[in-house]
């Protein structure tokens, strides 16, 4: 039997996967104020094994990207969330920071073959107009993950206990994989596909310009463009705080206006759904810049100035006298990250041949990653010694002043960096 528009079934599989990927991630900042009390962590254990997520992460992008590329997509997409899934259930049985920190790197390692895997799929089954919206639906799933973390937990958390949460979270990879496997072939191998939409999705996509395994982009030469130093900067300076909001709020609202995180959590909700506004919103704008014909690199400095600017308002948290303030604070702080994020994402298309973006963005997602090792460093130093001077808010306060002033910091150096670079040509890199 034919299926009409089948690519977007393929979507949907996608969103679901990312949507579980977000929400084993999220399960350790939830459990966090659990966790701690029966384990008796300090903040500089939480960070730790927040650090060997990151850490193993970074790793992760490298290989299951050649992994994935060597293997395809079915196989590959298969083994990562496998991977990732058993990882997930194996944190059930740590019994100490240490045990832990081991299920967070295969966890790390699992979860970052993800986005290579649905950027690959994206391209094999849509036209190159319809690719952006695609990824946008796929990607859609990174809050939606967090969110349904915050329904699930409490209820399994409150009925059972913590073990039952991560056996529960780490099965639902599973799941998805009995669907992946049922429906996922390759468009010329996918049977369901009518001949009309086999021939829309290739006829839409892009001609091979070099031979397969011939890259002509000398990888070690991007290194010597102030280019990719810009990229390295939006991503290597702004990513960890991300991290940050993802992995220590819950935390933050639990020591800071008591928060039971045993029960459903509207204000977390609010504060994660709030990014897909943003992430939307942020990329809007620069485009409708580039449309009133602002030059593109010019477009997203503004935008990414405009965003800079009102990120500061993250330093009233310390003034927030209630609970809904310091939601309604947050939420626009991670709100104008996620728009941030969308446009400093688009920095690689702008400014290097489409033959060389994947090199960049690897390049600059590691750095992102490795910020996101060395600054929960900090935050663990940091929230240690307020902790035990019995103002931890204090410790939150001094985070969340860096974070505001971090995104200025970024952007000047990538407009310095930009300001006289134009896009690098195909014949610079060869």
């Amino acid at each position: 039997m034919k299926i009409k528009n089948y690519r977007w079934i393929i979507v949907a599989l996608l969103f679901f996967a990312t949507t579980i990927n977000y929400l084993d991630r999220q399960i350790i900042g939830l459990l966090k104020p659990v966790l701690e009390q029966e384990f008796e962590w300090t903040e500089t254990d939480f960070a730790k094994i927040v650090m060997a997520f990151t850490a193993a992460y970074a790793i992760g992008l490298l290989f299951f990207g050649w992994l994935i590329d060597k293997v395809g997509t079915r196989k590959g997409y298969s083994f990562t969330v496998v991977f990732w899934s058993v990882a997930g259930m194996l944190h059930a049985v740590a019994r100490s920071a240490f045990g832990f920190g081991v299920a967070r790197v295969g966890l790390g390692l699992g979860e970052a073959g993800n986005y290579p895997a649905a950027a690959k799929t994206v391209a094999e089954w849509f036209p190159k107009k319809e690719r952006a919206l695609a990824t946008g639906i796929f990607n859609a799933g990174t809050s939606v993950g967090v969110v349904i973390a915050l329904v699930l937990v409490p209820p399994i958390l409150a009925n059972y206990g913590w073990h039952e949460v991560f056996w529960f979270t780490g099965a639902l990879g599973f799941v998805w994989l009995i669907f992946w496997l049922w429906l996922y072939q390759v468009p010329s191998k996918q049977k369901k596909l009518t001949a009309e939409e086999y021939e829309y999705i290739v006829s839409g996509q892009e001609e091979t310009e070099t031979e397969e395994g011939k890259n002509p982009v000398k990888w070690s030469k991007l290194f010597s463009y102030p280019q990719t130093w810009a990229y390295i900067t939006g991503k290597g300076l702004i990513d960890p705080i991300y991290w940050f909001f993802l992995f220590w709020l819950p935390s933050y609202f639990a020591s800071t206006f008591d928060l039971d995180l045993k029960k459903f959590s509207v204000e977390l909700m609010i504060i994660y759904t709030a990014t897909t506004i943003g992430s939307i919103g942020g990329g809007y704008l620069s485009s409708y810049l580039i449309k009133k014909g602002m030059e593109t690199i010019k477009a997203r400095k503004t935008v990414l100035f405009l965003f800079a600017v009102l990120e500061l308002s993250v330093i009233f948290i310390q003034f927030a006298g209630n609970v809904w303030v310091a939601v309604g604070l947050i939420s626009f702080a991670v709100a104008l990250h996620q728009a941030w994020a969308t446009n400093v994402f688009t920095l690689p298309s702008d400014l290097f041949p489409k033959q060389a973006v994947s090199s960049v963005v690897g390049i600059g997602g590691m750095a992102g990653a490795f910020g996101g090792i060395l600054f929960p460093l900090l935050i663990g130093g940091l929230l240690d010694k307020y902790k035990a001077l019995g103002n931890i808010e204090a410790g939150y306060n001094i985070l969340f002043t860096i974070c505001g002033f971090t995104y200025l910091v970024a952007w000047l150096i990538i407009h310095l960096l930009t300001k006289k670079a134009g896009k690098v040509s195909l014949e610079e890199l060869s």
